[in-house]
């Protein structure tokens, strides 16, 4: 990874991002660490350095084309998985507020475990399901903006995250190509939730033919209180 920077550094300057020689560092450790850490649980199947600079940490920026991030706004990312997008936006735009939620309470010791050894400020990591977390007041409706990598149905995934978000704020959710029919069979389940789907972005990632799709949803109006329903529900019966 160190030996790479150099291209992490031309790919990121094509997204408006430039990062500083204690950014490098973090992300250097940062991909160490999950390698390592790879090797005693399943966290990435993608751990070759240039794979891991485009398909994790190039494609978690890539939303800084079209959400501005270098601010001081609250985040949560859910379903983070082995840290994606949450931890690389966190190191490149460290003005941020971060909650980063995962089922899975071994994932989550290893994301502390990368905050503690990074020393990345205003970053809290939780283990829990989103339909249970959600529920609780100091998470309800209280974020700027959710984010979410997770590959589920987008009108799961809106139950899933619409119910963080405040009122004005941004829900956006990272898709792969061929998604339009998902995205309009969800319009409806992303009304009922307070949202409305007001951007669609397709990119591709700097210098590679890996397709990218943000969905921004935008929040308009409260969360009615029967969402989301019961932990299992929104993945099992996708709200029509």
């Amino acid at each position: 990874m160190r030996n790479n920077f150099e291209i992490f550094d031309r790919k990121l300057h094509n997204l408006g991002i430039s990062l500083n020689d204690q950014q490098k560092q973090q992300f250097a450790a940062y991909y160490e660490m999950m390698v390592e850490k790879n090797k005693v649980m399943n966290l990435t199947s993608i751990t070759e350095p240039l794979d891991v600079i485009d398909k994790h940490f190039v494609d978690s920026l890539a939303l800084q084309k079209i959400y501005p991030m270098n601010r001081n706004i609250s985040v949560i990312d859910v379903g983070t998985g082995a840290g994606f997008p949450g931890i690389p936006l966190k190191i490149a735009f460290p003005e941020i507020k971060i909650v980063l939620l995962d089922s899975l309470n071994k994932r989550i010791k290893f994301l502390q475990e990368v905050v503690d050894a990074l020393d990345l400020k205003n970053v809290v990591c939780v283990h829990g399901r989103s339909e249970d977390l959600a529920r609780k007041e100091e998470y309800r409706e209280t974020f700027d903006l959710c984010i979410s990598r997770a590959v589920a149905n987008l009108a799961t995934l809106s139950e899933f995250c619409l119910p963080f978000v405040k009122t004005g704020g941004m829900f956006i959710s990272y898709k792969a190509g061929n998604c339009q029919e998902e995205i309009k069979n969800s319009e409806r389940a992303v009304e009922k939730l307070g949202g409305k789907i007001s951007e669609i972005t397709e990119l591709l990632l700097p210098e590679t033919d890996l397709e990218r799709v943000f969905v921004q949803v935008k929040k308009e109006k409260p969360t009615p209180k029967k969402y989301p329903r019961k932990a299992g529900t929104p993945a099992k019966e996708p709200l029509q």
